[in-house]
């Protein structure tokens, strides 16, 4: 005579009953550690920005900033001290430049190809790898500028030097584009379906379709993206470091060595400078300018996005 199995089901005493004071003290938990981070991560930023202000003001206290603003020549380091922050601001403006005329026709290009022309399978692939190329050291780039691009260039163009804007810039823009590529695409792939087949049902072809739907309709995305990868050509300091030179000169020749902001903030850093020194108060009110640029297109970047970004139900 066989059992039955339900006569040996389990009384409902026997079942696995939830622990729901552990579960709420385990969540209770996680949120505070949660809030700990956020405070850190907060704290950390006001103390750099705090650190900024004070010692900045200590240095305008020697330094009118008239003279910060209108001198023509950088020279802190000599015995005639010059102040003219738009020595470093002119190398940095014309690397940038450089960077951008590379890294956004070509990142928004690999984006359209991304979002609308590669096969699943491809794009599934040639995404991560597109990705990791942003993870390369900016110190390999650095060296790829100085080493293979510079020789290159000097062989058709003349009187160009070692180190010169023209290779660090046009380096520092391909190490941008994994970037540009990486949020346009995000902005394109996140237009809806219905978008594209609603230009395909009137008549349009694929380009139009891109041209006339897909690209309007994640332009604040793509605009972000672009001041994103603005910001971060203002914000190199290794590629510029090691391929542009240190030679702080007002002008927009990219054929000679100049000195960006992040370049000479390196240059100052390397303990050569007495700490407490008025040349070594440059640092803060070259990292100050630095930072306001900054968050002047973060803040420009994060009021385009709300103002004219698309919302679909």
């Amino acid at each position: 005579m066989t059992s039955n199995p339900l006569s040996n089901k389990p009384s409902n005493s026997k079942l696995w009953q939830p622990n729901r004071a552990l579960s709420k003290s385990v969540e209770t938990g996680v949120k505070a550690l949660f809030a700990l981070f956020a405070f850190v991560s907060v704290v950390t930023t006001i103390g750099i920005v705090l650190t900024l202000i004070f010692e900045t003001v200590e240095f305008f206290q020697e330094v009118p900033l008239w003279r910060f603003l209108t001198d023509t020549q950088w020279t802190p380091l000599f015995t005639n001290q010059q102040f003219g922050i738009m020595v470093l601001i002119s190398a940095t403006l014309l690397t940038s430049v450089i960077a951008i005329a590379v890294a956004l026709p070509l990142g928004l290009l690999a984006a359209i190809c991304l979002s609308e022309y590669a096969p699943a399978e491809l794009r599934k692939w040639l995404k991560p790898a597109l990705e990791v190329l942003a993870g390369v050291p900016t110190v390999v780039f650095g060296y790829f500028a100085l080493f293979t691009v510079t020789p290159f260039l000097q062989s058709f163009i003349p009187g160009m030097q070692g180190f010169n804007a023209l290779s660090a810039g046009l380096v520092l823009g391909v190490s941008i584009i994994p970037l540009v590529a990486s949020l346009s695409e995000d902005a394109l792939y996140s237009v809806p379906r219905s978008l594209r087949e609603g230009a395909y049902a009137l008549g349009s072809t694929k380009r139009e379709t891109i041209i006339s739907v897909v690209l309007p309709a994640a332009l604040s995305g793509i605009v972000a993206s672009f001041i994103l990868a603005i910001s971060r050509a203002i914000g190199e300091t290794m590629i510029l470091t090691i391929a542009a030179g240190q030679n702080p000169q007002l002008g927009f020749n990219p054929l000679v060595p100049i000195q960006t902001m992040t370049a000479y903030i390196v240059q100052v850093s390397k303990g050569d400078t007495p700490a407490g020194s008025l040349a070594y108060k440059t640092i803060f009110a070259v990292g100050m300018t630095l930072f306001l640029i900054t968050l002047t297109l973060n803040v420009f970047s994060y009021w385009f996005v709300r103002r004219f970004r698309e919302k679909y139900e």
